[in-house]
């Protein structure tokens, strides 16, 4: 025999013998290992609640944006952010910059009143001293008193428009002026976007106008959030939430859910509806007007019920639900069981197994 079949022949008798002493080691540790055990748990009294999560964030029910009645430039502020004011408060003040079509118009409208004035107190003495004589009856004279009274008004008028124009206040205005700019609202002032000396636009029909300040009522708040299509159907108003805001740890308010949108919008390619509730606070509570929020919206629930783990829970091939439960002597008997409401962690059992049955945790074997 050459040495190459000698190698050969000496490789495939140590293979073997390898081979024999791992079945015999494996055999050996196969007898001295316990047998097969599981953990159990025991059925217990639980809250569970059925709830979906809700993202938007906590705003005010009614926030106001104070605009300005005349254009000009801002010459006070009175007011900043987080300050309270009451319905009226002076918040500015805008110093009218007339505008030179405007100012010559009045001007033009001013001159022709004065004209028209003029021209109806002459006929007015006229006629009087006519009347005085007798050449003219009363009922004529009439006329001419009510023309000086209408161009005396008209120039009044006249008077006033142009100071409106050149001042933003009239004397006859008995205090009233555009030029201060006042609450509508009472609340909190949220935010004061100009400043002293910028220029400022009045609403109108073709501009929104320039927002001096934003007004709000912070005892009056709202979660405004979204939910995603397969979950708006378990809602309905009156519906509890529970919110959780990301700046206020360790603390949760409730809220009554109040409006459902009828139509959803498309976001990320998945289809959202607007949801609204009223938030609950406490006469200590203050919510900053923005903060982000999470509401999980309690959709069914069951207090202090018999509960298990899902993770006990077992399927036969009809899809029957059943525990195993140990009989005292290391085995197991099947118990079909009837479940309730689950919270994906816990499900509640409401028949077919007590308190005091030992349930196999039949996917954590262990050995002994």
């Amino acid at each position: 025999m050459n040495k190459g079949c000698l190698y050969v022949l000496i490789t495939f008798v140590v293979l073997i013998l390898a081979g024999a002493g791992g079945t015999l080691y494996y055999l050996k540790e196969k007898e001295s290992t316990g047998p097969e055990t599981f953990d159990t748990k025991k059925a217990e009294k639980t809250d569970i609640v059925l709830k979906t999560v809700a993202n938007g964030s906590v705003q005010p029910r009614q926030e106001i944006e104070i605009k300005p009645q005349i254009s000009g430039i801002i010459s006070e502020i009175y007011v900043q952010a987080g300050d309270i004011v009451e319905e009226g408060d002076l918040l500015a003040k805008v110093k009218v910059i007339p505008d030179m079509v405007s100012m010559s118009n009045a001007e033009n409208r001013l001159e022709r009143a004065r004209i028209a004035l003029d021209n109806a107190d002459m006929d007015y003495e006229r006629n009087k001293q006519l009347l005085d004589k007798g050449v003219i009856a009363p009922a004529d004279f009439q006329q001419f008193e009510i023309a000086r009274r209408q161009a005396n008004e008209e120039f009044k008028a006249a008077q006033d428009n142009l100071q409106i124009v050149r001042e933003g206040v009239a004397k006859r205005s008995g205090g009233a002026t555009l030029t201060k700019v006042r609450s509508t609202i009472s609340g909190m002032i949220l935010d004061v976007p100009i400043k002293k000396g910028n220029s400022v636009i009045e609403a109108n029909n073709f501009n929104d106008g320039t927002t001096i300040a934003s007004v709000a009522a912070m005892d009056d708040l709202i979660f405004l959030g979204k939910l995603d299509e397969s979950e708006v159907e378990k809602l309905s108003p009156g519906m509890e939430l529970i919110l959780t805001i990301g700046a206020i740890e360790n603390k949760t308010y409730k809220a009554e859910l109040e409006y459902i949108s009828p139509k959803g919008v498309e976001e990320n390619g998945a289809i959202q509806f607007e949801i609204k509730a009223a938030v609950k606070l406490d006469s200590t509570d203050f919510i900053r007007a923005g903060y982000s929020a999470n509401a999980d919206v309690v959709l069914d629930r069951r207090d202090q019920v018999m509960a298990v783990p899902e993770a006990v829970i077992q399927f036969d091939e009809e899809q029957n639900t059943y525990v195993e439960v140990s009989d005292g002597n290391s085995g197991w008997t099947r118990k079909d069981v009837e479940l309730g409401l689950s919270d994906g962690i816990m499900v509640e059992i409401l028949s077919g197994i007590t308190e005091e049955d030992e349930i196999k945790v039949w996917n954590q074997p262990r050995f002994e």
